[in-house]
């Protein structure tokens, strides 16, 4: 009995992953193995950085999220003016 190996399925996942490396520098972008490594890290980075920019949308207010949420429902003139003075400081 032949071994089943399901070639084409495992070219186009590797061809998956080399196009989503495009653009990167150096081999990062050639061989799969490099590629493979820098979709992975990048991928991390990515992750990690949605919730970062999370924290970022509210630089120098000491208010948590919670708070910004509730002041936004049931305060919205207070939330306005303490957008207006983050935006224009």
């Amino acid at each position: 009995m032949n071994r089943v190996t399901n070639s084409p399925v495992t070219r186009q996942r590797r061809k998956d992953i080399v196009k989503e490396a495009k653009g990167g520098f150096g081999h990062q972008s050639g061989p799969f193995k490099t590629a493979k490594e820098h979709v992975m890290r990048a991928r991390a980075y990515a992750y990690r950085d949605r919730k970062q920019k999370k924290r970022d949308f509210r630089p120098q207010i000491k208010l948590n999220r919670k708070q910004l949420s509730e002041m936004a429902i049931h305060q919205p003139q207070h939330f306005q003016a303490l957008i207006s003075k983050v935006q224009n400081p």
